[in-house]
C-alpha cells in the first residue's frame, strides 16, 4: 500500500507540472494567435489513452509518462521535421511571428513553473508558516559518520557557521556545505572555537554520503518494556541515562552504543531521576537492548514556527523561489565538474518517487511539487536542443545576428537534442537501480 500511495503522489504531482508548464507555452501561442494543433500530457508515440478536440486544438493523455508538450503550427520539434513545413508559411504559424513573440513562447513553460512555485511557497508561508529546528537549540552538537570524523569534525561539535555565514535552520546546513561547496565551518568544541577545513576533493564522498551529521540527544526514556533487563533493574519513564559504566556520556547514540558492547552480559548504568542520581545494574539482551524507548528529538528541541500574514507571506514565498532557484542552479553546476561526481546523484522517477512519504500528507505534497516545479524551470531552460532552453538559444542567436537558423539546422539540433536526453534518462535510471542494488 506505501508504494501505491508514493506512486499516486507522484503521478499528481508530475501531471500538474507538466501541464502548468505546457499551458505556459499555450497561454502565449494564443495570445500571439499561433495555431496549437495539440496540448498533451504525457506523451502518445503509437497510441494514446484519452483525446478530444475543442476548436483547432486536440487536447489528450499520452501513453508514456516523461513529460507532455503543446505541438504548434509551423514549428520543429519533438513531434514533426521539416516535412511538415512544406507549405507556404502562414499568418498563424510559429515560424512567421517576429522573434520576441516566439521568445515569449518558448520560455513560457519556465516562466509558469517558476510562477506555480511562487504560489505554493505563498500558500504554504500562509497556511503552515515556515516550520523548523533551529540550530542554535543543537546543545548537544551533532554525531557525525566516518567521513565527518576524516575531515576534522568530532562528536559533539556545534555548527557555528559556514564560511562565515550563521545557518539558523538545521535541515539547511549540510545540503548549505555540499552544494555551496564551503571551505571553513567554525564549531563550538567545549568550550573552544574550532576551525574545521573542508578540501574541495571531499565534495564527491560528500554528495554520496549518508547521515554525515545527526543531531545528538539525550538518553531518556519514554516506555520501559515489561520483562526487559530495564524494568527488572527498575528503570522508569523519565529516567536519564548519563554514563555507562563509569563512563559520563552525553549522546543516545553513544549510550546505546556501550550498552550494545555487553550484549549478554550486564551494564552499570547511572540514572539521573529527577535531582536524585543512582546506578543500576541493568541486564543487556543478546540483541544488545535493555527493553525500552527513548523520548523523541522533538520533545528535547522545539519546533519553531514563523507564522505570516497573506500579505506577509508573498515576499516569502517569491524570496523562497529564488533561493531555491539559486540552489538547484548550484547543483546543475556542480554535474558539470567531473572531479565532484555530482552526476552519480542524477535520478529517474524512481528517485524522485522516494522522496515522497508513505502517507499521503498535503505538506510534504506542496514541499516537494514546489521544489520539483523550480527543478522543471531550470532544466528546461539548460541551452539542450529538444528542450525550451535549445529552442531560447536559436531565437536568441537570430536576435542578436538578424540571421533565422535553417529548419534543417533546427531539425538536426532537436534530433541530437533528443538523443542527448534519452542518453541522459537512461544514465538516470541506471543511477537509480545502481543505489537500488547496492
Amino acid at each position: 500500500m506505501d508504494i501505491l500511495i508514493k506512486i499516486a503522489q507522484l503521478v499528481v504531482c508530475l501531471s500538474l507540472l507538466v501541464i502548468v508548464h505546457e499551458f505556459g507555452h499555450f497561454m502565449f501561442a494564443k495570445i500571439f494567435k499561433v495555431r496549437v494543433e495539440k496540448f498533451y500530457l504525457f506523451f502518445d508515440p503509437w497510441f494514446k489513452l484519452f483525446s478530444f478536440k475543442r476548436g483547432e486544438t486536440e487536447y489528450g493523455v499520452g501513453w508514456l509518462p516523461l513529460g507532455g508538450y503543446v505541438s504548434l503550427s509551423g514549428m520543429i520539434d519533438e513531434t514533426k521535421g521539416t516535412d511538415a513545413l512544406a507549405a507556404e508559411p502562414q499568418p498563424w504559424e510559429f515560424r512567421t511571428k517576429p522573434a520576441w513573440q516566439r521568445l515569449l513562447i518558448m520560455a513560457g513553460g519556465v516562466m509558469m513553473n517558476v510562477v506555480l512555485a511562487c504560489c505554493i511557497y505563498i500558500g504554504m508561508s500562509y497556511t503552515w508558516g515556515d516550520r523548523y529546528f533551529d540550530n542554535k537549540d543543537m546543545v548537544w552538537g551533532y554525531t557525525f559518520n566516518e567521513l565527518g570524523h576524516e575531515i576534522g569534525f568530532e562528536d559533539g561539535d556545534r555548527i557555528l557557521s559556514l564560511d562565515g555565514q550563521s545557518v539558523d535552520d538545521l535541515s539547511k546546513i549540510y545540503s548549505t556545505m555540499v552544494i555551496e561547496q564551503v571551505k571553513c565551518v567554525h564549531v563550538l568544541r567545549g568550550s573552544d572555537t574550532v576551525e574545521v577545513f573542508i578540501r574541495a576533493d571531499y565534495t564527491p564522498q560528500l554528495l554520496n554520503s549518508t547521515d554525515f551529521m545527526l543531531p545528538r540527544m539525550p538518553f531518556e526514556v519514554a516506555q520501559v518494556l515489561k520483562d526487559g533487563g530495564a524494568a527488572v533493574a527498575g528503570i522508569q519513564e523519565g529516567d536519564r541515562v548519563t554514563a555507562v559504566n563509569g563512563e559520563s556520556l552525553v549522546a543516545a547514540d553513544d549510550i546505546r552504543a556501550r550498552i550494545a558492547e555487553a550484549k549478554g552480559g550486564n551494564v552499570e548504568l547511572t540514572i539521573l531521576r529527577g535531582e536524585t542520581t543512582d546506578t543500576l545494574t541493568v541486564a543487556v539482551s543478546s540483541e544488545g537492548a535493555i527493553g525500552v524507548y527513548l523520548k523523541p528529538f522533538s520533545e528535547f528541541v522545539p519546533v519553531h514556527t514563523r507564522e505570516y500574514t497573506f500579505w506577509q507571506s508573498i515576499p516569502v514565498g517569491i524570496q523562497r523561489t529564488g533561493e531555491e532557484v539559486a540552489s538547484y542552479w548550484s547543483q546543475i553546476k556542480l554535474m558539470f565538474k567531473p572531479k565532484t561526481e555530482a552526476y552519480k546523484s542524477l535520478g529517474s522517477f524512481i528517485a524522485i518517487g522516494s522522496i515522497f512519504p508513505t502517507e499521503w500528507d498535503w505538506y510534504s505534497f506542496w514541499r516537494i511539487a514546489a521544489l520539483l516545479s523550480v527543478v522543471f524551470a531550470v532544466m528546461n531552460i539548460l541551452p539542450i536542443p529538444g528542450l525550451d532552453g535549445g529552442h531560447i538559444v536559436f531565437v536568441l542567436w537570430e536576435m542578436i545576428t538578424g540571421r533565422k537558423p535553417s529548419d534543417k539546422v533546427l531539425e538536426y539540433a532537436q534530433m541530437v537534442g533528443m538523443i542527448l536526453l534519452i542518453a541522459l534518462m537512461i544514465f538516470a535510471f541506471g543511477n537509480d537501480i545502481r543505489r537500488f542494488i547496492l
